[in-house]
This record gives structure tokens, C-alpha cells and sequence, in this order.
């Protein structure tokens, strides 16, 4: 139990990064406190939020991250963890509801912030951010980045680019997922349809492969940084890059056809809604 709690306990602390947690977690209880029983997310929902917000904190705020610093194929894990599942379980929750009952903020304060996001500039920001070929670009091309030799040399060598690093990840995600797994229809208020959003997840998934490909199978050591801080256990760096290839190429493929999945049941749901009520109304219109 002492090694399990010694593992918990932060490497480096961050105040930032614990209080983003910590607030987001009690915001979400007090937002599910605060909501009527009939419109209470699910059980499964409610999971899916703290899951994924656990995720990415065990993997950035724990003994797990001065492993990732020393083991290539943990890095992957951890980037896995921040950049894909964690975001994408936040975002199958579909948090803002709950969240929104929970701010403790006097109604003029609220106006304020509602303004502030509906002026021309934040939304003409967001919409671009959220476009339907700028946001898989960023998404793919934010990992490429960070995973080119040069670049992840620095990173794991200075803790200021170390940070930027996370935190990029971290935000991508969610900013991308709450775009692609949006349970509303276009018309229902989402930026982009389920169509437009099955082809981006599908179409963003074929260089993420290749780029778990090519770690994977290059015969050469890509990450010679690791040889640097020294290797937490003794695994040639061939293996561990092969390891972290296999990772950054077969979980994140397998999560893509997840999150396809999950928008094809929406599109299906909100057909056969849609049918349903074209029925109705026909029928309704038949009557004397």
C-alpha cells in the first residue's frame, strides 16, 4: 500500500495542474448536486468524466511521469493518455451542462462571459480553431511535431518545453474531441455534421498510423534522448521504440474507429428520431 501511495505522489508538482483537476472534479460533483434527477447525465457519463480526467492527471502528476521521461514506449502511454483517451472520455461525457449549474457566478458576471464569447473576434477564433480540415490538421500535426527528434530532444531535456509539450496535448485534445464527439446535429446546434465528422476521424486516422508505423519499424534510434537521461530498465532502445511505435500506432487506430462508431449510432439515433417524427406528422396530418 506504501509503494502504491509513494507512486501517487507527485514527481514534480505543479500547483497549476492540481487545481485544474481539482476544480474541474468538484465543480462536475457540485454541477450533478445542483441538477434535477430527470436531467442528470447517465452513470456512464458521469464516469467517463472522471476517468478521463484521472487519466490524464495519473500520467502527469505522478510517479508515471518521471518514468515517461526515461522509457520511450511510456512517453507514448503518457501521450496516449493526454492527447486521445483522456480528452475523448471528457468529451463523451458531455460535461458542459453540469459544469455550467455548477459555477458559482453572480448573473451580471455570467452576462459578461457570455458576451465576451459571442463578440465577432472570439467566435471568428473558435470557428476557425474548429474547422473541419483545421482542427484533425492540428490534432495529427501536434503529435508529428512533438515526436520529431530535434524537437523531442529539447523537450524531455527542458522543463519549460517539457510543459508546453503537455499542456499543448492535453488542450488539443479536448479542444478536438468535443468538436468530433458532439451528440447534437448540425441542426441541433453542433459545428459540423455526423457525416463531415465520421470522414475527419477516419481520414485523421491514416498519418497517425503511419507515424506509429515508421517509429516502429525505423531501424534506427529516433529518440537518442533516452540513452541521454538513461533508461529506467534495461530494454535496448530498439525495444522501446518498437514498443512506443506499437503504441502510438494500434490504440490510437483502435480509439478512432471508437469515436467512428460512436458518431454512426448518432447518426442512426437521430435518423430514426427524425423518421419517427416525419411519421407523426403525416399522421397527424391524415387525421379529419
Amino acid at each position: 500500500m506504501s509503494a502504491v501511495l509513494e507512486f501517487l505522489l507527485p514527481w514534480d508538482f505543479s500547483p497549476l495542474a492540481f487545481l485544474f483537476w481539482a476544480v474541474s472534479a468538484l465543480l462536475y460533483v457540485r454541477g450533478l448536486r445542483l441538477t434535477p434527477l430527470c436531467e442528470r447525465p447517465g452513470v456512464a457519463r458521469s464516469v467517463a468524466f472522471f476517468v478521463g480526467g484521472a487519466l490524464a492527471y495519473l500520467v502527469l502528476q505522478t510517479k508515471f511521469e518521471y518514468l515517461s521521461t526515461h522509457m520511450f514506449f511510456l512517453h507514448a502511454l503518457q501521450q496516449f493518455a493526454v492527447h486521445h483517451l483522456g480528452p475523448f472520455l471528457v468529451a463523451l461525457s458531455w460535461p458542459q451542462a453540469v459544469l455550467a449549474r455548477a459555477v458559482p457566478l453572480p448573473p451580471h458576471v455570467r452576462s459578461a462571459f457570455a458576451a465576451i464569447g459571442h463578440h465577432p473576434i472570439a467566435r471568428a477564433l473558435y470557428h476557425a480553431l474548429q474547422n473541419r480540415f483545421i482542427a484533425p490538421a492540428m490534432f495529427t500535426g501536434l503529435i508529428v511535431f512533438w515526436l520529431l527528434p530535434g524537437v523531442h530532444f529539447d523537450a524531455m531535456l527542458s522543463g519549460k518545453v517539457y510543459w508546453w509539450m503537455n499542456w499543448s496535448m492535453l488542450l488539443d485534445g479536448l479542444l478536438f474531441w468535443f468538436l468530433a464527439l458532439d451528440p447534437r446535429s448540425r441542426a441541433e446546434g453542433a459545428l459540423l455534421g455526423y457525416g463531415a465528422r465520421m470522414a475527419m476521424v477516419l481520414v485523421m486516422m491514416v498519418p497517425e498510423m503511419l507515424v506509429g508505423i515508421y517509429i516502429a519499424l525505423s531501424g534506427r534510434d529516433l529518440y537518442e534522448v533516452y540513452e541521454v537521461c538513461g533508461r529506467a530498465w534495461a530494454m535496448s532502445a530498439q525495444a522501446d521504440q518498437v514498443l512506443g511505435g506499437l503504441i502510438l500506432w494500434v490504440p490510437v487506430a483502435m480509439l478512432d474507429m471508437v469515436a467512428f462508431l460512436v458518431l454512426l449510432r448518432l447518426a442512426m439515433h437521430a435518423s430514426d428520431n427524425a423518421g419517427a417524427h416525419s411519421n407523426a406528422l403525416r399522421s397527424s396530418s391524415s387525421l379529419p
